[in-house]
């Protein structure tokens, strides 16, 4: 029976608005200097991770969620891994943006799910800034404004500072700013419908692809505001912040200092260690683990332990 942590290897996506800061503040040894996203936790077709340790050292996530499934507890391993997990670097902006609903998607070929996500802002420049949801009262009204680029009448913009956390379900207008780093916790979907795109070019010197009818179709009118309170809790020298629970994720932050010990309560558990250094102790490993860290506690482990000076993100189906 597997009774250690399955430590992953993230996969690289270069980005038009990428940059150096996942290898600045993980030491992630990126492919190029236009790096924009670290798929840290992916079971996905388009960037797999690959199993770091044990065992299962050298198998990808999505093989080993299909062959391995009592890992994973009582989830249901005949559909894809449900969860993504990303540290974004966005050195410039991202295009204007929104996902589909579950039953959208399905309507798509090769798109098993659609794509509700949350983010946790990591680092970012003093006024940086995110677009989320939009001003329009009417589906009607956000398709005129849209078709005459009236950006700055249509674009809910707000400030963030680090430590803000964001959610962003599926129908929601959404773009990161530029000079922000973030952890996102998403459905396994790669899905993008692009609305506005600063009329950047890609590589050939086309300018990139909008997607406007389907984002008509999913788009939310009007904009809801969706304030989840967080849900602080002390324990045993660790707080824990409920950041979001809805019916596709559940996602936490951990800050520790000190040491606790505790059962597995749930089929599975992600995390990524965003900011210290200490262990994390189950019956079969005792492994050091350091910010840039990411890993699954699988259903395999009772009990497990974590102590140091620690800050995560923890998530779970």
């Amino acid at each position: 029976m597997y009774k250690e942590p399955i430590f992953l290897k993230p996969f690289f996506q270069e980005r038009v608005w990428g940059g150096d800061k996942l290898k600045e503040l993980f030491r992630y040894n990126i492919p190029t200097s236009s790096t924009g996203e670290a798929w840290v936790i992916s079971g996905h077709e388009n960037g797999q991770s690959i199993v770091m340790n044990g065992s299962l050292e050298g198998m990808n996530l999505a093989d080993v969620w299909k062959a391995y499934p009592y890992l994973f507890g009582n989830a249901d391993s005949k559909k894809e891994f449900p969860l993504l997990i990303k540290i974004l670097d966005a050195n410039d902006r991202l295009s204007v943006q929104v996902h589909p609903d579950d039953e959208y998607a399905s309507q798509l070929k090769g798109a098993p799910t659609g794509k509700s996500e949350c983010w946790y802002v990591l680092e970012c420049d003093e006024g940086a800034e995110v677009i989320i949801g939009h001003k329009a009262q009417s589906r009607s009204e956000f398709e005129e404004l849209v078709n005459n680029q009236k950006w700055m009448d249509l674009f809910h913009v707000m400030k963030v500072k680090k430590g803000d956390f964001i959610y962003v379900p599926s129908g929601t207008l959404h773009a990161i700013g530029e000079g922000i780093v973030i952890l996102e916790t998403q459905q396994s979907s790669d899905i993008t419908f692009r609305v506005y795109d600063y009329d950047r070019c890609d590589g050939k010197g086309g300018k990139r692809e909008l997607h406007l009818e389907d984002a008509f179709a999913v788009i939310n009118c009007p904009h809801q505001e969706l304030v989840r309170e967080a849900m602080k809790v002390h324990w045993r020298g660790m707080v824990s912040t409920r950041l979001i629970e809805d019916k596709n994720f559940a996602v936490y932050h951990w800050q520790l200092n000190g040491r606790i010990n505790t059962p597995i309560e749930v089929d599975f558990l992600l995390a990524s260690v965003i900011n210290g250094e200490g262990k994390v102790g189950t019956e079969g490993a005792l492994v050091n683990i350091r910010k840039g860290d990411n890993f699954i506690l699988p259903a395999t482990v009772v009990n497990y332990f974590l102590e140091g000076d620690l800050e995560m993100i923890v998530s779970h189906i």
